[in-house]
């Protein structure tokens, strides 16, 4: 029974973290998974689009603020048969009439709506960006969870591998000593029946490898190959709980997100109450026609006129709406608290998990040192008639056990840091260092806020 050897240190090595030295060169490595999520993630993308079209309600509200133009033009056939009183003169023929003109109406002030307006486009687009920075948190997360999942299951694979053919060595070595005598039947039965147990765990191990694989595929986008160690992401956290979560009330996007709502519903409050104040308009015209009767061939006019209105009553539906937007400005207050009570309890399980996981990784190093230590004693003590050959085979699947548990314990331990940092709102390309050009949604804003005219989109379409 000496085959032990040959998994006692090779599995976990497929996944300890990185602190134990540098990644094999070539190999595949977290932070490039996280760079291909990034980039190539069409969840993500579509939302960078959604981001895109919020955009545009800036340049919509800024309309509000300029001129309206509109040019018309008409053109027909017309006869006329004109009777004066009795014994006058009669006038009949056709003609051609046509007119062509051109309106300039410009708004003065309309309550200040158009200033609310374009101001609570301008939460929305923030509150925007907020929600693309949740979903970059979310792919990224998912894209680091799924790489160690991987490491996890291919070093869980590894060790029920192992297991396998130390216990086929068992087997053979139980039969040797029951040819000569030195063992019963019942051990060999003993034996053959933790072998099975042992496929079978080695089975489902690698069912669950070949799900996992699937996920990688579908999140990081790639076949996964020559995976290097995880490391934890504990350089970036802060160093206190309380720091945390200080922290995450400001910087986590849920919160910012929701206090860019208020803003939003605050401002159509007030776009709501100036339905109730006085517009004042300007317009110019200039028209020129020409055979509008068939006693006159051309008439030009031109004229610029001021209108102020004030409304009165207007059926009572913008008082209703003035209440409603309070009701929902109260709403979205009341959920800016909730989503801080949600953030300040994420980061605190998420933090408790990380010492829980540090923890569990040194309990689970020691659990192995002393199953191996346990399992090589049994072995001494069967050799000399002390112990059986069940004693031995429960002394191995302990230290499978264990190596299970480690290699678990280190997957969490890596995955739970990168959830603090979520928890936190800090889980990005420029906090993580990733060799990745970061998206600016604030360069599309940028082209298109003062754009007056064209119905091509900046990158062309």
């Amino acid at each position: 029974m000496h085959g032990v050897k040959l998994f006692t240190g090779a599995a976990v090595s497929v996944l300890l973290m990185a602190l134990a030295g540098p990644a094999p060169a070539l190999a595949d490595t977290i932070e490039a998974a996280l760079v291909r999520s990034y980039q190539n993630n069409p969840q993500l993308n579509a939302q960078r689009a959604q981001v895109r079209s919020t955009d545009e309600n800036v340049p919509q509200a800024l309309s509000g603020y300029r001129p309206r133009v509109a040019l018309t033009a008409s053109a027909g056939y017309q006869y006329s048969d004109i009777k004066a009183e009795q014994g006058g003169a009669s006038i009949h023929g056709t003609g051609v009439p046509r007119s062509v003109a051109l309106t300039v109406s410009q708004t003065l002030y309309n309550g200040n709506q158009t200033a609310n307006r374009t101001r609570a486009a301008e939460s929305q687009v923030s509150g925007s960006r907020e929600a693309l920075r949740v979903l970059e948190q979310t792919v990224l997360l998912q894209a680091a969870t799924t790489y160690m999942d991987y490491l996890r299951d291919a070093a869980t694979l590894e060790v029920q591998r192992s297991n396998v053919r130390v216990l086929e060595q068992t087997l053979k070595q139980t039969r040797d000593r029951f040819n000569v005598g030195e063992v019963t039947r019942t051990d060999v039965a003993q034996s053959e029946a933790q072998l099975a147990a042992g496929k079978t765990q080695a089975l489902t191990a690698e069912s669950n490898l070949t799900t996992t694989r699937a996920n990688f595929r579908r999140i990081i986008g790639n076949e996964p190959e020559n995976l290097a160690p995880g490391s934890p992401v504990d350089r970036f956290l802060p160093g206190t709980l309380a720091a945390g979560v200080s922290l995450s009330l400001i910087e986590n996007p849920n919160v910012t997100a929701a206090m860019y709502g208020i803003d939003v519903n605050y401002l159509q409050v007030k776009i709501n109450e100036g339905a109730l104040l006085p517009t004042v308009t300007v317009q110019a015209a200039v028209s020129q026609s020409f055979q509008q009767q068939l006693t006159l061939f051309r008439t030009n006019t031109a004229s610029a006129i001021a209108q102020a209105s004030i409304p009165i009553y207007q059926g009572g539906a913008e008082y209703s709406l003035i209440r409603q937007s309070k009701e929902n400005l109260a709403q979205q207050r009341l959920n800016l608290e909730t989503t801080r009570d949600q953030t300040r309890a994420n980061v605190v399980q998420a933090w408790g998990q990380l010492q829980a996981g540090k923890a569990q990784v040194q309990s689970a190093q020691a659990q192995v040192t002393a199953s191996e230590i346990a399992l090589n004693g049994v072995r001494e003590e069967a050799k000399a008639g002390q112990r059986t050959t069940l004693d031995v085979l429960n002394a191995q699947q302990a230290l499978v056990n264990a190596r299970v548990a480690l290699v678990t314990a280190q997957h969490d331990r890596v995955v739970a840091s990168y959830n603090v940092l979520s928890a936190v709102g800090r889980l990005s390309p420029q906090v993580l260092g990733l060799a990745t050009t970061t998206y600016d949604p604030s360069v599309h804003y940028q082209q298109v806020r003062d754009s007056w005219a064209g119905v091509r989109t900046p990158d062309g379409r």
